[in-house]
This record gives structure tokens, sequence and C-alpha cells, in this order.
């Protein structure tokens, strides 16, 4: 290839025993820095599933930003505000965070599909936070200050904010906790959007409020 000598290394994994990501990050780390230091002049390229899945996550990630940048814009249109959209999106990574601490929790590693599950998150959990904004807004306009109007806005949506998490939780539920082998590549995908939603509910819960706060006072 260009003049150079090559040698091709495939391999089939088995799933039962680790995943492609796992072997490839144990020779990224272990094995291939050290044939580079024996064998000067030597380098290496990963291709085949890899190659695929670093396109694909790459594609992910700027559909992810048109994403973000859309729901922004209708957003800021709908509640004509440049800074509550972003207090709706501070929630976002918070949701992400929960999606790792659910694999870890059930044993999983991040998968390829675990993106995809990242990226799906990321236009859920801004519901709780959307619901609290849209309370809080409808207090300010019946004149309440903002600290009222943040009180009494979360104290009512409390409520459909619990109950819609949890039962989007509990209906991926039977995904989650699915052990067939034709199942098993959902899980992943399950697991960050039903982890990420519950724990970003607490979250979006105290976060919220709080961003509005802060808002408020750049405001004035």
């Amino acid at each position: 290839v260009d003049g150079r000598r090559t040698v091709t290394v495939t391999a089939d994994v088995d799933s039962t025993i680790a995943t492609g990501n796992a072997i490839t990050g144990s020779l990224l780390r272990e094995v291939l820095p050290q044939i580079l230091e024996d064998t000067p002049g030597l380098n290496f390229r990963l291709s085949g599933e890899q190659e695929a899945q670093l396109e694909s996550i790459t594609s992910l990630s700027r559909g992810l930003v048109v994403a973000m940048l859309a729901m922004y814009g209708m957003m800021a249109v709908a509640f004509k505000s440049y800074g509550q959209p972003l207090v709706v999106l501070a929630a976002v990574p918070f949701g992400m965070v929960g999606a790792i601490i659910g694999h870890i929790v059930m044993g999983y590693t991040l998968s390829f599909l675990s993106i995809f599950g990242l990226v799906a998150l990321s236009g859920v959990v801004v519901n709780d936070s959307l619901v609290l904004i849209t309370a809080i807004n409808q207090h300010r306009l019946r004149g309440l200050s903002a600290l009222d109007a943040v009180i009494q806005g979360t104290t009512r949506r409390v409520r459909p904010v619990v109950l819609t998490s949890l039962t989007t939780f509990f209906g991926l539920g039977p995904i989650i906790l699915e052990s067939s082998s034709q199942a098993k590549w959902l899980v992943p995908m399950a697991l960050s959007l039903g982890f990420g939603v519950l724990f970003v509910t607490g979250i979006a819960l105290v976060l919220v409020p709080c961003c509005y706060l802060i808002l408020e006072d750049f405001k004035n």
C-alpha cells in the first residue's frame, strides 16, 4: 500500500467472553505500544468494525450538534428568550452521566448502541425541564417574583415530572432485564435511555430551578 509492505490481522470476537471495544482498548494500551517501540518505522491503522464505528460516531456527533441547535431554536422561539433554552439543555449532560452509571450498575460496557441511546436520550431528558420552565413562566405572568414562581412552579410539577420518568423507565425495564441472545444487542440502548431519564429526574428538580434563578440574577 503506497509502496509499503502491509500485514492484515483479523479476528472474530467471542461475545460471551469480551467485546470488540474491550479487546481493541487492551491492544491500544498494552500490546501495540510495545510492538511500535520494538519495531522502528512500523505504524498501524484500525479497520473493519472499529473503523465503521468511528465513522458512525463522527456522523452521530454531527447529528447531535444539529439536533441541539434545532431544539435550542425551537425553545428560544417558544419561550421568547435566549437564556431559558440553555437552562433546559443544562440537564442533558447529567442524563448522560446517569446512562453511564446504569451501564456500571448492570455490568455492561459502553457500546456503539449505547451511543445511539445517548443521542436519543438528549431529546428525551429535556421534557422534565420543559415542564418546569413552562410552569414557572406561567406563575411569572401572574405577577409572582422569580423566587416565588420557582417555588410554586416546581412544587406543582414534581408529581408529573416523577411519574413521566418512572413510566419511561419501567416501560424500558423488560428490555433492560431481557437475557435472551436475540434481545441482548438492544440492552445497552435501553440502559442509556432508562437510567439517563431516571437519573436526570432528581437533577432536573434541583438544577433547573437553580439555573432559572441564576439567569434572573444575570438579567438584573
